[in-house]
């Protein structure tokens, strides 16, 4: 996952669990990259992560959603690095990005989040997904509240929020 603009620090958005999703975000707060990457085990991916966070180039953020031991490997690597990490649940970066009504059920979330992910990949010009993996969606998602949270973009843009 390299940044193309390896010289700009980047933000990586990280939708924790042995099957992760991965976003990369520039300090334009596009997104560059995206995708999922299955670990398959705790042990593999404490040896992955090390590399994964050295593929992306220079970033100045980590933003994770989610807890417990996964967690902690990714928050101990970031440490490692020195690399301030922001860490939020589903249900805060859902509240500001989608509306409501999108929240209801887990469906509508997913189905919602799936629509607002694409159109972040199409705003940000970011290469089209031929399928769009429910992490790696998260992942976007959680980048772009990441992006706002640490004031990269001041709001999300209309051509994102347009139905």
């Amino acid at each position: 996952m390299e940044s193309p603009e390896p010289s700009a620090p980047g933000l990586l958005a990280v939708d924790l669990g042995l099957r992760s999703g991965l976003a990369l975000y520039g300090p334009d707060g596009r997104l560059k990259t995206y995708r999922s990457q299955n670990f398959g085990s705790q042990s593999r991916l404490k040896r992955a992560v090390p590399s994964v966070l050295a593929g992306t180039g220079e970033l100045a953020w980590l933003v994770l959603e989610g807890g417990g031991p996964v967690a902690d490997v990714w928050e101990r690597e970031a440490s490692r690095r020195a690399l301030p990490v922001l860490r939020v649940s589903a249900e805060d970066w859902r509240e500001r990005l989608l509306y409501a009504r999108e929240q209801r059920s887990g469906g509508q979330a997913k189905d919602a989040a799936d629509g607002l992910a694409r159109r972040v990949i199409a705003w940000s010009g970011a290469p089209k997904p031929t399928s769009l993996r429910h992490d790696a969606a998260e992942a976007i998602l959680l980048g772009l509240w990441g992006v706002l949270e640490v004031g990269w973009l001041s709001q999300v843009p209309p051509e994102v929020r347009a139905r």
